[in-house]
């Protein structure tokens, strides 16, 4: 069987991409990082999710206080949806660093594919994201690895989020586990970029958002 590490936020965007692996025949292992986020509920759906399928995951704690991002300091009001350039959601270095610790798993467990949620809508904010990026820090770390066959697969990263929400609904994703606000109410707060853009997908596809009627 395939062997592959995946990058599990607790999102909807990682859920649907480990539910694409899963379906493509590969048997994953989950990185899960508690960087200091403003809150646990992506954390604990994140688990939630790697328990429903049977995956080891790996809960990693590590310390991003230092980033001036509304993620990682409450003192930084989370911004409403619309604004433009790289906004203070951004989180200096996330995904070099996530991505470093999977290859590293990736190596250790003789796994050749690491699975990412990254995707289109996410291009103009956070330049980690990016396709281009992917290919040059997977150029950059191979040469720093024995193995040198290590590749990140970036499933959704042409999708807009009405067609991973779409692509997700046919795998059967549990929606309803999945958390997208970057606050942590009780229920999303529908202002925020990453909720507008889940409302809008599932409205454009004439559904209600599960995790409303959770």
């Amino acid at each position: 069987m395939k062997k592959g590490v995946i990058l599990l936020s607790g999102g909807l965007d990682s859920a649907v991409t480990l539910y694409y692996a899963k379906n493509k025949g590969y048997k994953l292992e989950a990185l899960i990082f508690d960087y200091g986020q403003r809150h646990k509920k992506e954390i604990n759906f994140a688990k939630k999710i790697a328990r429903i399928n049977n995956i080891r995951y790996h809960l990693l704690k590590i310390d991003l206080s230092w980033t001036e991002s509304s993620l990682t300091k409450k003192g930084i009001k989370v911004p409403s949806a619309g604004g433009r350039g790289i906004p203070v959601t951004y989180v200096s270095g996330r995904n070099i660093i996530f991505l470093s610790y999977a290859f590293s798993l990736a190596e250790s467990i003789r796994a050749k594919s690491i699975f990412i949620g990254a995707h289109v809508q996410d291009y103009s904010g956070y330049p980690d994201c990016h396709l281009q990026f992917m290919k040059d820090f997977q150029a950059a770390v191979r040469k720093g690895l024995k193995k040198k066959d290590i590749s990140i697969k970036t499933p959704l990263i042409k999708k807009t989020k009405k067609q991973i929400v779409n692509l997700g609904i046919s795998l059967d994703v549990p929606f309803k586990y999945t958390w997208s606000c970057y606050e942590g109410g009780k229920i999303p707060c529908l202002r925020c970029d990453s909720c507008c853009f889940r409302t809008a997908a599932f409205k454009a596809l004439g559904r209600k958002d599960p995790i409303m009627e959770a």
